[in-house]
């Protein structure tokens, strides 16, 4: 991975006991070199309303007893003798050109490795931070920042290969500077793991100071994470006689109190279970988990438990390089994404039928949790999965929930509980169960065998999996199939809101008719994804959004304030302005919530500028430069920006910058390209066009621009080329087929003309430039026959 992708992916999007913890201090005649200073007091303390979990363990001991050797009880804890597994003898361990020393000093564990300016110092370890597979470490900054170690203890037993150091980014030649670094924003406690881990935090980020006062009120996730504050409850369980309150004075109803039961039909001869009794409540079952088991932006600062997901977080939809076209895991995307695509899920089970909260164990072992709601006569048998009884290929998850390994040693499963597709995985490049423990064969055998098992007429309806990967590599009759996708009702909320995300802007009538159809579906992801998805539309055409300003959902109010940005305060209507003010607050506050991060006074900047306001869009440019002044959003849209108002020098700086810092950035020459040819030095925007096309060939625009560039300075056959080239790596694409059309007829090849743009017709019959061009092209042909 690239610098530049690596920062880009960072952008997707992430009671009352005091302890002492010794931390690193600068010195003052050194800013890189670091030593151990005075012990301060850690940011642990009471706030309103927790009572802590030892308070909850007096009336519960059997919960709280299951919960203290769970995982969510050594999220993170202060580092003891007791604590800290790794092995601090005195050990160093070498990976690339990276080292580092683990001793003990009495009851201190230090690190000596590579700090902040690349200077290599003691660091002293301040709370361990999880316990199995891997156990990291944590180190407190004098600015309040706690930064994660790049080097993480393996706590598998030694007969598995663990028990050892091992570097947590191996593949990568980090330095001090770069955002992934140890000691930089990408792995900071308090942005990106504080609120995971530890119960009541309050991030406390100080933006004029660019410093942290982090506290929480429970150093690990206790009962307070998932059931909300306690003290109304235990003012409730201490009354005599205690009122009569159906929710026992709890924040959050935890307890599926509907009295229903899952239970097997004698005459079903499916074997699977269903639920007798009152609906659930599984959707809120599942957003309890669904804050730390998703990957999700918070777009509200230090949410509370028990609020509604999409009123707290943005989670990231079935996004190329997070998950496959057909859903599995593929970047580190927990489990909410994968869940809520199950049949499962959409049946109300909830993570509780599986897992034991408290102890998070699952409630029986191997297939037999599988079997309290899957006959185990019809399914956990060879006539079913054909492996040979007690074997791996026996399990269940096995085939239905593939393991996928992260931060070197984690092998987490995916919980979407597909039924393995080998014929679809090679259609689209994606893993599959069966050739995953069959090494030596290839999917097409493994289809086969299912085909030889289940007859050949099994599994004939299509599969969503092709839409999505059509989408992405925007195949002739993509849009017609995500948009059909988009409004289906039976597929999963989240797999729709990814089919409105990859239609093209912008948006052609079928599409445009999926959008604004979507505005009112039901589920409140895919009303927010349907209003992404009116970018490419005319501001003055975005009526549609206003009335989601009121809706009842966060995420969809902030993201109809966004896509109304740029439209006049006086080309609202009257009886929306104050809708429109409360939800721009809220979109206002929700890229707040990352003021420590660059990409957050980006967001800001572009949408100050929306509103016309350049003052406070500068403003922010420079306050995400100030975080980072090579932060590559910033330097490209603030050029972009300088750009419109016609200050084409100052953009040129920022980009000048950007490429020395980033001179593989594709984006970056293709804005220095742009931005010569509204100077008017259109001939000096040849050389970074070029290069963003070559540095970028899986862009098709960077490829257009550069040949319509090549062609307007007269260089029409090199721009023909460059038309060609781009073409055989994305055949069908819109763009590139229209515009070697047009330089073909004025060349007078009417009949390759006319090829290309029924091609690009054929591709998107709803495209009116191009079916013009079509028509005009046939027209010729018909009058002047002698014509090629």
């Amino acid at each position: 991975m690239t610098a530049t992708q690596r920062v880009f992916a960072a952008l997707a999007m992430l009671g009352g006991v005091v302890l002492c913890f010794a931390i690193v201090a600068i010195l003052p005649d050194q800013g890189a070199a670091f030593r151990i200073a005075a012990p301060v007091q850690a940011h642990q303390r009471a706030a309103e309303g927790f009572v802590g979990t030892a308070t909850c363990a007096i009336c519960h001991a059997p919960q709280a007893a299951a919960w203290h050797e769970s995982d969510h009880a050594r999220a993170m804890a202060a580092a003891t003798p007791q604590t800290v597994l790794g092995d601090f003898s005195g050990v160093t361990v070498t990976d690339r050109d990276r080292s580092a020393t683990f001793r003990r000093d009495g009851d201190r564990f230090v690190v000596r490795t590579d700090g902040p300016g690349g200077a290599t110092a003691d660091f002293t370890v301040t709370e361990t931070f999880g316990v199995d597979p891997l156990q990291q470490y944590l180190v407190l900054f004098p600015d309040g920042r706690r930064q994660a170690l790049p080097w993480a203890w393996d706590t598998r037993p030694r007969e598995v290969g663990g028990q050892r150091w091992y570097h947590l980014l191996p593949n990568e030649a980090l330095h001090a500077g770069d955002p992934l670094h140890w000691t930089e924003r990408d792995q900071n406690w308090n942005f990106m793991c504080a609120a995971c881990h530890s119960t009541g935090v309050q991030r406390g980020y100080d933006a004029v100071a660019d410093r942290y006062d982090t506290s929480w009120t429970e150093i690990s996730v206790g009962c307070e994470s998932c059931h909300g504050r306690g003290a109304a409850h235990t003012a409730w369980a201490q009354a005599s006689p205690r009122p009569d309150l159906p929710s026992r004075g709890l924040e959050v109803a935890v307890r599926d109190s509907s009295g229903g039961a899952w239970r097997f039909a004698q005459d079903d001869p499916r074997g699977i279970a269903h639920w007798e009794g009152p609906p659930r409540r599984a959707q809120a079952q599942a957003e309890i988990c669904a804050p730390c088991h998703a990957r999700a932006r918070p777009i509200t600062a230090d949410p509370l438990p028990g609020a509604r997901f999409l009123d707290t977080h943005a989670p990231a939809l079935l996004d190329r390089g997070l998950y496959h076209a057909d859903g599995q895991i593929d970047g580190e995307v927990f489990e909410w994404g994968s869940f809520t695509q199950s049949r499962m899920q959409r049946a109300g089970v909830i993570c509780a039928d599986c897992h034991d909260p408290h102890s998070q164990r699952l409630r029986a072992e191997g297939n037999a949790v599988c079997a309290q709601c899957h006959l185990p006569a019809r399914f956990d048998t060879s006539d079913h999965h054909h492996h040979r009884e007690g074997s791996p290929g026996s399990q269940c998850a096995s085939c239905h929930m593939p393991q996928v390994t992260y931060m070197g040693v984690d092998g987490r499963r995916d919980h979407g509980f597909r039924v393995p597709r080998p014929d679809i995985a090679t259609t689209i490049g994606a893993p599959d169960a069966c050739t995953t423990c069959h090494t030596g064969r290839q999917p097409a055998w493994a289809a086969q065998q299912i085909r030889m098992w289940y007859g050949p007429t099994r599994r004939q309806t299509p599969h969503p999996a092709l839409t999505i990967a059509a989408g992405r590599r925007g195949d002739p009759g993509a849009v017609s199939a995500l948009a059909a996708l988009a409004q289906n009702p039976a597929e999963p909320a989240i797999l729709r809101a990814t089919a409105l995300s990859l239609l093209p802007a912008p948006a052609s009538n079928e599409a445009a008719q999926a959008i604004v159809l979507s505005l009112r579906d039901p589920d409140p992801l895919v009303r927010a994804t349907a209003l992404r998805a009116l970018t490419g539309v005319d501001p003055r055409n975005r009526q549609h959004a206003l009335p989601l300003l009121a809706d009842p959902t966060r995420l969809v109010r902030i993201e109809a304030a966004r896509i109304l940005a740029p439209i006049p305060p006086q080309a609202i209507p009257q009886g929306s302005h104050s809708d429109f003010a409360r939800a721009w607050d809220e979109l206002l506050a929700s890229e707040r919530v990352a003021a420590e991060r660059p990409e957050s006074h980006v967001n800001l900047a572009g949408l100050f500028a929306a509103r016309g306001d350049a003052a406070a869009a500068e403003a922010a440019y420079r306050d995400a430069l100030r975080l980072d002044p090579a932060f590559l959003p910033a330097l490209v849209n603030m050029a972009d920006f300088e750009n419109r108002r016609r200050r084409f020098n100052e953009a040129e700086a920022l980009l000048n910058r950007a490429i020395a810092a980033y001179p593989n950035s594709a984006e970056a020459h293709h804005a220095l390209g742009l931005t010569r040819v509204r100077a008017g030095r259109a001939s000096e925007s040849l050389g970074p066009l070029g290069r963003a096309a070559a540095l970028a060939p899986d862009r098709p625009r960077y490829a257009y621009v550069y040949a319509i560039a090549l062609n307007d300075l007269g260089r029409g056959p090199e721009a023909m080329e460059a038309l060609r080239a781009a073409l055989r790596r994305h055949p069908g694409q819109r763009d590139l087929l229209v515009a070697l059309a047009s330089l073909e007829r004025d060349r007078g090849n009417i009949a390759e003309a006319e090829r290309l743009a029924a091609q690009a017709v054929q591709s998107n019959p709803q495209d009116r430039e191009a079916a013009a061009l079509l028509q005009q092209l046939r027209h010729l042909r018909r009058q002047v026959p002698g014509l090629r």
